[in-house]
């Protein structure tokens, strides 16, 4: 019988007793309690566990187990526990370089892992992965009921390992399989050109908000001499969003001196975002979907409520709350939901999404010509041509 160590216990599982001292707290100015009962029955748990169990399981296995399952009961898909290897994904994301094949997933149905894009120059674009493919096996795991970012961790690596993907393709109703070797994959996040047949026209399309989103922006803008332009067209459409300072960064140059967004906590607490003054001031057709969400949508909100220009394609996704990541030691840590975000009308715009100006819906199954290299747009883009030309009369 395995020996339990009551000391390793304590010191091991004092995170869960914190956590679960704070969730029972009394009517009367706050005090907070500890639910005996509650802590109790958890160590009971595992004290059966390692008394009398089959299997051999360790105390680190048990404290993060009960971690996880305290987080997943808030039945939030945004909050989550994550282990060393996913906190580190993560943060790659956010920097936008990771190891791995290069396909970016849907967030429209999240009972099946979508294509919603490979990345240019990835394994997943070489192998002919296209949007809308459906991965139905990662090796020999099946995906069904998979969570993304189980789906994504299994799918990244160290560049040189290889992965076998089943997926299966709507338009052949076949299941293929491909088998992709990692490489280190660079994602950048902005690109901008004229828009062909349209010298006059800028058009710049932004894929998520990493880290380093703000830099890119201004370089592609000086690198394109903005000026020069007669008007923008701005894509942000299968944007999932990404981070809270970029999409402040980014809507600066799009609106006014001013607030872009206010993060309100569950005291009712406060924080004003303000851009930073670099206001481009140039008429302005901005394109969003049915997956512009989160960061996408903070800057699509204040474009819209200061009028800065017309938004164009379908109502956006409605994620208009904000995640915090709190270290946990060990390479772990908590992302938890802790703030809803307000556009600068004051609009909530959660389970809601921002509707668009000038609505137009793609055909089912209809690409989206995103950083198009000749003049056959897809419709949303072409009414935003239409309209941005309108402006310009």
């Amino acid at each position: 019988m395995q020996e339990w160590n009551w000391k390793r216990v304590a010191k091991n599982i004092g995170v869960v007793l914190v956590i679960f001292s704070v969730l029972v707290t009394t009517a009367l100015g706050g005090i907070v309690l500890a639910n005996v009962n509650n802590v109790g029955r958890l160590v009971h748990v595992m004290q059966l566990i390692s008394s009398d169990y089959l299997e051999k399981v360790t105390t680190d296995q048990l404290v993060e187990g009960a971690t996880k399952g305290i987080v997943e009961i808030l039945g939030d898909p945004y909050s989550t526990y994550m282990n060393a290897k996913e906190n580190e994904e993560l943060f790659q994301m956010l920097e936008g370089k990771f190891g791995g094949v290069g396909i970016v997933l849907s967030l429209k149905d999240p009972k099946k892992l979508v294509v919603l894009r490979p990345i240019k120059n990835s394994p997943a674009s070489k192998a002919g992965i296209q949007s809308g493919d459906v991965v139905s096996k990662i090796n020999d795991a099946e995906t069904s009921g998979m969570e993304q970012e189980k789906a994504v961790g299994m799918m990244r690596g160290d560049p040189g390992t290889k992965v076998n993907l089943a997926l299966y393709r709507e338009s052949t109703n076949k299941t293929f399989t491909v088998s992709l070797t990692r490489e280190n994959i660079t994602v950048p996040t902005v690109d901008g050109e004229a828009l062909p047949g349209n010298p006059d026209i800028a058009y710049v399309s932004i894929s998520q908000f990493a880290s380093d989103t703000g830099k890119e922006l201004k370089d592609t803008l000086d690198n394109m001499d903005i000026k020069k332009f007669k008007g923008l067209i701005l894509d942000m459409r299968y944007n999932h969003g990404g981070e809270l300072n970029a999409a402040v960064q980014v809507a600066s140059y799009f609106i006014p001196e001013g607030p872009a967004v206010y993060i309100v906590d569950k005291q009712g607490n406060t924080d004003t975002k303000m851009t930073t003054g670099a206001y481009l001031g140039m008429p302005m057709v901005v394109l969003v979907n049915e997956e512009s969400a989160s960061a996408a949508e903070i800057v699509a909100g204040a474009i819209k409520d200061k009028g800065t220009a017309s938004l164009v394609g379908v109502k956006t996704f409605g994620k208009g709350i904000v995640q915090t990541i709190f270290p946990l030691g060990g390479g772990t840590s908590v992302k938890l939901t802790t703030a809803k975000y307000l556009t600068p009308n004051k609009v909530d715009i959660h389970k809601k999404g921002i509707e668009p100006d000038v609505k137009v819906e793609l055909i089912k199954g209809q690409p989206a010509t995103i950083t198009p290299t000749d003049t056959n747009f897809d419709p949303q883009l072409q009414k935003a041509l239409q309209t941005l030309q309108g402006k310009l009369k």
